[in-house]
């Protein structure tokens, strides 16, 4: 065999090179993707849950008012809920004392989910969920929702049980078979908008998916990166629920769902925020309010986060 001539050689590099350049280019434009700050909404964002942050901490009633929709309401982390018009006419009573920590923004559309830990006036340091909608160009909090964790050594099953959900030994309510019509079959909620019947949708069949152990269906209306925060408890991923639906399954636990008692739906864009109060007349478990970011992914909408903070009565 003859050895290749220095000029095939030459021609042969000359084609590989192109490759080469790409391939170096793409390496380049990969490493600065990663570099990349947060996006110019996140930043916006969080400047603004900054601003709010500062707002809270002084009392600042004008600079406050400035930031919070005219849906605006706030929960503490004890389940007492109050408007845009008492927040602020008592600013100074549910200020925060201290600057939130480890705060995280997240934006999903016209919609953002900052969250982090506050120390209130009275003191501790409850996990928040604050909901920020772009409106008119502009970011403003929808609400503000506090929850009072629990640590990693009250773990038990109950805890990984999926949202609206109470695990239960039997089924039945007064000896009749427990069926599941709110939320399943109906809402209390009139829906204004095909994207509202779908976020409303997606919710009955994650309800309808936990109460026949369908982890797979359960999945399919649940972002990958869902979190469930509930008072008592620690924080439970969407792994952890997938397999405490798929155990329920084994041992063919009977579940209830909690009923809807009232609900509020805010749609801009690809994201949504669901604020509904919930009660559970079948089981020990006490009311609650849940505040939620639903994303549109794929032209399919997902439960992206929930936060259920249960009301002291």
């Amino acid at each position: 065999m003859s050895a290749a001539s220095p000029a095939a050689g030459h021609r042969a590099a000359e084609r590989l090179w192109p490759a080469i350049l790409a391939a170096a280019i793409l390496v380049v434009v990969l490493a600065e993707t990663r570099a990349q700050p947060a996006t110019s909404d996140e930043s916006s964002v969080s400047a603004a849950e900054t601003a709010l942050s500062e707002a809270l901490r002084t009392a600042d009633r004008s600079a406050a008012r400035k930031l919070l929709s005219l849906q605006f309401t706030f929960t503490d982390e004890n389940g007492k809920t109050i408007p845009r018009k008492e927040f602020l006419a008592e600013l100074k009573n549910v200020a925060a004392a201290g600057p939130t920590a480890e705060v995280r923004v997240k934006v999903y559309g016209l919609v953002a989910a900052a969250t982090g830990t506050r120390r209130p006036a009275a003191g501790g340091e409850p996990f928040f969920l604050d909901v920020w909608a772009k409106q008119k160009g502009s970011w403003r909090a929808l609400t503000m929702q506090e929850v009072a964790l629990g640590t990693s050594d009250r773990h038990p099953a109950r805890s990984e049980t999926p949202p609206d959900t109470e695990a239960k030994p039997e089924a039945k309510t007064d000896g009749k078979p427990y069926e599941c019509k709110n939320p399943c079959d109906a809402i209390p909620y009139r829906v204004r908008s095909p994207a509202e019947q779908e976020i409303v949708t997606a919710f009955q069949e994650i309800a309808r998916a936990t109460l026949t152990h369908n982890s797979s269906e359960w999945g399919k209306h649940v972002a990958d990166e869902f979190m469930l925060y509930r008072s008592g408890y620690p924080p439970v991923p969407k792994s952890e629920i997938v397999t405490t639906i798929e155990r329920e399954k084994k041992s063919n636990l009977a579940v209830t769902v909690s009923e809807v008692a009232t609900m509020r739906l805010a749609v801009y864009g690809d994201g949504a925020a669901m604020i509904a109060d919930h009660v559970s007349p079948d089981n020990p478990r006490p009311p609650y309010r849940a505040a939620s970011v639903w994303t549109r992914r794929g032209g399919q909408w997902l439960l992206a986060i929930d936060v259920e903070t249960e009301v002291k009565q």
